[in-house]
């Protein structure tokens, strides 16, 4: 049997991944609010930046400038690319509905998993595609059709 700690690892990815859904619903009604999906997106980011930067200086952990420095320009991308997811799910889970919304995402994530964890890109290890992770991410694709239809 697993020990606790691997249960905690376990369920903090499954809570995290049922706020998207929420995520992008309060975001999408944000943008309605305020008439625009990227300021809606914006707003939520501010909200974000400013509740990590309050953890942060409660731990005392604030990034010095040299260690900024050191950053590789692809590290900065990552708040970029949850801008674009932000942006995405106040647009279009809205318009797509959440279910539909979230199995497309979980499709997406999947795909780019599948290629991150083969090549060992951005600190992953290197796990090859096999035609068992294929398969599933077929049935996940599958999912995709079968919800559209329904």
């Amino acid at each position: 049997m697993p020990q606790p700690q691997v249960w905690w690892l376990l369920a903090l990815p499954f809570v995290a991944g049922a706020f998207l859904p929420l995520q992008a619903g309060i975001n999408g009604q944000l943008a309605k609010q305020l008439s625009s999906v990227m300021s809606a997106a914006l707003v939520s980011f501010v909200v974000g930046t400013l509740a990590l930067l309050m953890v942060v200086l409660m731990q005392r952990e604030l990034p010095t400038f040299d260690a900024l420095k050191g950053v590789s320009w692809w590290q900065w991308c990552g708040g970029l690319l949850g801008a674009v997811f932000i942006a995405t799910a106040a647009f279009a889970g809205p318009r797509i509905g959440a279910l539909l919304f979230m199995v497309l995402v979980l499709a997406g994530q999947l795909s780019m998993a599948l290629m991150l964890d083969h090549f060992g890109w951005a600190g992953y290890r290197e796990a090859p595609i096999s035609a068992g992770k294929l398969a599933g991410l077929a049935l996940i694709i599958g999912g995709v059709w079968l919800i559209r239809r329904g």
